[in-house]
């Protein structure tokens, strides 16, 4: 492998910064850039000495020695660096492109959907690392037993790979999974999110149809059949491409956890519970089947898997009471998280409190999708903070607007980081199980 220069413009992101990591690590020459760079990429950064000595953007470190240039959602269509980059002639990828240009010899197995790609994703990776298989990987959370969140190297057979919806940069508004071309695709369900790029469900449903739609002759499409629209998508006919359905894995719980029943042999404990993940686990069953993994090793890995990180992410336990972080935000997501740690713990008082943080969660005329999310809460709050519609740029929004999109009784909406902070130190103490549900850290409460 001969060593290239490489710069990131935008390397401060979630994605880009790993990416940074993973080929620093393999002795490339990394620099990048950022306006503003948050924990913990900041922190993982600086310790591999390639945080930028300071924030903005500098056309003087984009210059004609460079191999190529990684450009990242967070940078504008006018950002200097981009222009200097240009003016340059230099290669210029976003980061799907360069992810598919590197994994080109690779079998590429590609995991999109609404939600549950991460889990899945993190199964996978999970089954594949207990069984000592060597692959490559993109995961959009951090995953026990990875050093980082993206590994690329030139001799893995085997890429496995979260797709996401996401426009793939801001001179490419294509969904980043339609760049990795996968030879495997798994779409675990479709529920309309991302209203700010996709304004309608019908275009967003589009997105999963090209995904489909371009999958290669010999090529394997699995998808969850119990989701109407993706029935539709997935059995669609598609010459010469094998559709293999899934529904969520027979299970029971039993003296509070959840045993998987496979068809044959014994139950098999596992650290995850939920409709959505006895689903997200049929996926990644029938993903490592077509990568080599019988299902006796498949079950013997997946019982020690504890979820990705804010994924249903038991934060404390004691006797009394059980505290989870989850990453939920869009309705769908809320709606299942919410059902199934009621189901997980029936016999106890759940206290749930979501944010709405995204552009999605914060959009007036979205903000209907959220109609019963929280119904099996005991308990059930809203946080959301007006200073974060102000840097969004989007309408004003009302703690009644909220209550009458979610249709709750007793709902406690929160504007406030203080108002909310009160409620949780009045509330905890008698909830069995607390659910906080963000991919924001509600004003720093959590």
């Amino acid at each position: 492998m001969t060593p290239q220069a490489i710069h990131f413009i935008s390397i401060g992101g979630s994605a880009m910064h790993n990416l940074a990591l993973a080929l620093h690590g393999q002795g490339h020459t990394i620099t990048g850039s950022d306006d503003e760079i948050y924990e913990p990429s900041r922190t993982r950064l600086a310790q591999h000495g390639l945080l930028p000595a300071e924030m903005g953007w500098f056309p003087e470190r984009v210059h004609a020695g460079l191999s190529c240039v990684i450009l990242g959602m967070h940078a504008r269509k006018d950002n200097p660096e981009l222009a200097r980059a240009k003016a340059l002639g230099l290669t210029i990828y976003s980061y799907p492109e360069y992810i598919y240009q590197q994994s080109q010899h690779k079998q590429r197995v590609v995991i999109a959907g609404s939600h549950g790609k991460t889990t899945i994703t993190s199964m996978v990776m999970h089954v594949l690392n207990y069984h000592n298989r060597v692959f490559d990987y993109l995961v959009g959370a951090q995953v026990e037993g990875f050093e980082t969140m993206v590994k690329l190297t030139p001799n893995a057979p085997v890429i496995v790979i979260e797709g996401d919806e996401y426009a793939s940069s801001p001179l490419d508004p294509q969904p980043k999974f339609i760049h990795y071309q996968p030879h495997i695709a798994l779409i675990s369900g479709i529920a309309w999110d991302h209203v700010n790029i996709y304004p309608t469900y019908d275009l967003y449903v589009d997105q999963f149809e090209l995904l489909a739609d371009a999958m290669p002759k010999g090529g394997i499409l699995v998808f969850d059949e119990t989701d109407d629209m993706l029935d539709v998508v997935g059995q669609k006919d598609r010459p010469d491409v094998t559709k293999i359905p899934y529904v969520a894995h027979p299970h029971r719980i039993e003296g509070g956890q959840t045993v998987l029943l496979p068809k044959s042999g014994e139950a098999v404990p596992v650290l995850v519970f939920g409709e959505h993940n006895m689903k997200n686990i049929a996926g990644a069953l029938a993903l490592c089947d077509r990568l080599g993994i019988t299902d006796a090793q498949f079950y013997e890995a997946i019982g020690t898997f504890k979820g990705a990180a804010k994924r249903l992410e038991k934060r404390s336990e004691t006797p009394e009471q059980v505290v989870f972080r989850d990453f939920a935000h869009a309705p769908s997501k809320v709606k299942a998280t919410t059902e199934a740690v009621k189901a997980q713990y029936l016999d106890r008082t759940l206290l749930a409190v979501v944010e709405l943080h995204t552009f999605s969660s914060l959009n007036k005329n979205f903000l209907g999708q959220y109609k019963n999310a929280l119904k099996a809460a005991d308990v059930a709050a809203v946080y959301f903070n007006a200073h974060t519609l102000a840097i969004k740029r989007l309408d004003p929004i009302s703690p009644d607007e909220v209550m009458t999109a979610f249709a709750q009784p007793n709902l406690h909406v929160f504007t406030e980081t203080n108002d909310l902070r009160a409620f949780l130190e009045r509330e905890q103490p008698n909830a069995g199980v607390v659910l906080m549900m963000s991919s924001g850290t509600f004003g720093g409460v959590v």
